[in-house]
């Protein structure tokens, strides 16, 4: 990695940073209690797990994750995982996402998602994609994209839900199936 993919961004109570494998154990901490406190234990467990299975087998060179610290605590993630279409381009999709519940509402993680969609322009992706609320997502720039522009890898439950940006201009809709990494690739999360 060159020097300005590993700088960290100090903002004014707390930093943005790479994830390190380091952290793992805190970062399915944050997710399970995170989404355990607004979708229930449950789902808490559920998306804790997904963390466990991304970050223990999505090669290291594909998973890109960030994080905000206050001092040593952890106080959100986000990871982002390759997202193969069949024509070879290969996109990313950030998927799961998680402030701490004491944290919302304070623009934590919209500093963080727009940390980590800088560094991967600077890495050359040029197109991401999210599956989530269209409110919270277009204010980090993704907008609602269909099926027909970008397929999933799965069908949606919740087709509003598929978004998309380009971080090098225009969306320019891709043709064919894509796929997903294994974590990723189950009908449940979609």
């Amino acid at each position: 990695m060159n020097e300005t993919t590993n700088q960290n961004t100090q903002k004014s109570n707390y930093t943005l940073s790479q994830y390190e494998r380091g952290i793992s154990s805190e970062m399915i901490a944050l997710f399970t209690q995170t989404f355990s406190d607004s979708e229930g234990e449950a789902e808490g467990k559920t998306i804790g797990l997904l963390v466990g299975d991304l970050l223990t087998t999505t090669p290291e060179q594909e998973l890109k994750g960030f994080v905000a610290k206050q001092g040593e605590r952890l106080i959100a993630g986000v990871l982002f995982t390759p997202l193969s279409f069949e024509n070879g381009e290969v996109g990313y999709l950030l998927s799961p996402m998680a402030t701490l519940t004491e944290c919302q509402g304070k623009g934590v993680g919209q500093a963080l998602i727009n940390f980590g969609l800088e560094h991967l322009k600077q890495q050359g992706i040029e197109l991401v994609f999210t599956y989530g609320d269209p409110n919270f997502y277009s204010r980090v720039g993704f907008q609602q994209v269909t099926e027909a522009q970008f397929k999933a890898p799965h069908t949606l439950s919740f087709p509003h839900g598929w978004l998309a940006q380009s971080l090098a201009g225009e969306l320019t809709p891709i043709q064919g199936s894509s796929s997903c990494v294994k974590g990723l690739d189950s009908p449940a999360y979609w």
